[in-house]
């Protein structure tokens, strides 16, 4: 619901239950939990008492690990990325299904990349900083052909990483490769 709010606006919990298949009941209790913890507000300037609009509050969400401190706290965050994660996951199939129906311009602008670089955790959390800062002041375009153009940064520890290398646990958190 919150990616959908971001992507194609404002919308009632209504329309939202009609656009993912669910009823309405449930769609308003979730937008309601997602208004609770800061994720969308009410659209004041639209509806009445009776069809009442939502927005996102904000373009990007970021969770930080650091924030949960109680295992219950753990088991949310947990369940929150693997949501994220399954979410993007499904986006990227869909993106490289429709790749051949889309102009030549746009199937040269994506990109399916990955590098695996050896960094400290400081220089590691540098990198997504610097990456975060690049993206969230790129200019955004209004012309004709702009069209919304999605970018993930999924930056992690190389799975199967820990226990592999005792130094992981030992590394000073300098700022040495």
């Amino acid at each position: 619901m919150l990616g959908l709010l971001r992507s194609e606006g404002p919308a009632t919990a209504t329309t939202l239950a009609t656009r993912l298949g669910l009823n309405s009941g449930a769609t308003s209790y979730h937008l309601r939990q997602l208004e609770k913890h800061g994720f969308v507000v009410e659209d004041t300037t639209r509806g009445n008492a009776r069809d009442r609009w939502w927005r996102a509050a904000h373009q990007a969400t970021r969770a930080d690990l650091a924030d949960a401190t109680t295992p219950e706290e753990h088991d949310t965050y947990d369940a929150y990325l693997q949501t994220v994660a399954m979410m993007y996951t499904e986006q990227l199939q869909r993106s490289v299904e429709e790749l051949r129906l889309i102009p030549q311009a746009w199937q040269d602008a994506g990109n399916l990349s990955d590098w695996t670089l050896r960094l400290t955790p400081a220089r590691a959390r540098a990198l997504v900083e610097a990456l975060h800062e690049v993206i969230e002041t790129w200019p955004e375009d209004d012309g004709p052909e702009a069209a919304p153009f999605k970018v993930n940064i999924n930056a992690f520890l190389r799975p199967g990483s820990v226990g592999l290398d005792e130094r992981i646990d030992a590394e000073p958190d300098g700022d040495d490769r």
